[in-house]
């Protein structure tokens, strides 16, 4: 079996370069798209070739009402994913790892991918492998709730459970798709703990598409945390612009420091420890939610703002609200939300 740094998404960090031109990992230099610059902005057609078309390019929308409720008055705007093929901003991460396993030509027709996941990849990855012929594996906790499970099985995946146990149990998730990597010959595991692609994803997309929806004038971005990939890529892209920009984390109590604690919310909370992909030198604060807040707050954007969500975003715009509070300076902030189950 490969050491746990191999794969594992804690340890050293990984030896990425980032440059003007791109990011560079072990397997060479992935480029900047220039369909992602303010100067090539990706317009949507009117007819598209496919479904994967429809990942990326999520509008900004205004909230009135949550606002008003925590006293906040700044401007605030959510990034709802829900727009996404798959509904959530996972299948952002999960078409970017296959192109550019494909461009590196790791992946080729007639291959399998298998991937630890929480579920929302999972559900990326089954219709990106669906739409481009690929056979799917998805190795998931078996406390990730049975909605996930059943609309990756309508794209045909197939779906293994382990043991809700932390990453280094040998019946993790983590080490049992590796585990059957070896077996299956043909097979590949993207990984996205561990995938520049991750986080490259959101620095070329999402913070592009944010910057670019509010002119660069961004004070604040408010994300949870769950591989780190989202947040690492939108803070660099946007600190790079505004150095000014402030980065909240959206931290659900119980995780690292508090591993016996337990947490209802799904896909944000890693039990090991602070994610390899995550580069906590943009993050600017963290803020501690309880599972209470996350889903009394999930439910209010459903009932007033009519936005549907789920523990995640719960989960950032409690937070965002506490942040705002906080800093009277801020104009202009910022949340990510993504569709989930309440």
């Amino acid at each position: 079996m490969a050491s746990n740094n191999d794969y594992m998404p804690w340890g050293e960090a990984p030896q990425w370069d980032w440059s003007e031109e791109g990011i560079t990992d072990q397997h060479g230099l992935h480029r900047f798209m220039d369909r992602y610059s303010h100067s090539h902005r990706m317009q949507r057609p009117k007819i598209y070739d496919n479904i994967l078309t429809a990942i990326g390019d999520s509008p900004l929308v205004k909230l009135h009402k949550i606002p008003e409720r925590f006293g906040v008055e700044c401007n605030v705007y959510v990034k709802p994913e829900l727009f996404n093929s798959g509904g959530s901003i996972k299948d952002r991460v999960a078409l970017k790892m296959i192109e550019t396993a494909e461009a590196q030509r790791r992946l080729k027709p007639g291959m399998t991918i298998i991937e630890p996941t929480s579920g929302n990849t999972g559900i990326g990855l089954a219709l990106v492998a669906a739409v481009k012929g690929y056979k799917c594996i998805i190795v998931m906790p078996d406390n990730m709730s049975k909605e996930k499970a059943d609309l990756m099985h309508a794209l045909g995946v197939k779906i293994v459970r382990t043991p809700a146990v932390p990453y280094a149990d040998p019946d993790s998730h983590v080490n049992l798709a590796f585990r059957m990597q070896k077996q299956i010959p043909g097979s590949i595991v993207l990984n996205q703990y561990l995938n520049c692609a991750n986080p490259l994803t959101h620095y070329e997309g999402t913070g592009n598409e944010i910057l670019d929806a509010l002119n660069e004038n961004v004070d604040m971005i408010v994300a949870g945390v769950g591989t780190g990939g989202t947040i690492t890529g939108v803070a660099k892209k946007c600190k790079n612009v505004n150095p000014n920009c402030i980065i909240v984390g959206a931290d659900p109590i119980g995780k690292p420091d508090e591993k016996n604690y337990h947490l209802e919310v799904e896909g944000i909370h890693p039990k090991d420890g602070m994610p390899v992909v995550l580069d906590t030198s943009f993050i600017d604060e963290w803020i501690k939610v309880s599972d209470k807040d996350v889903f009394t707050t999930a439910r209010q954007m459903i009932q007033e703002e009519g936005i549907l969500c789920g523990g995640s975003s719960g989960c950032a715009i409690w937070a965002a609200m506490q942040a705002a509070k906080k800093n009277a300076r801020i104009a202009w902030l910022s949340c990510l939300t993504a569709l989930g189950t309440i």
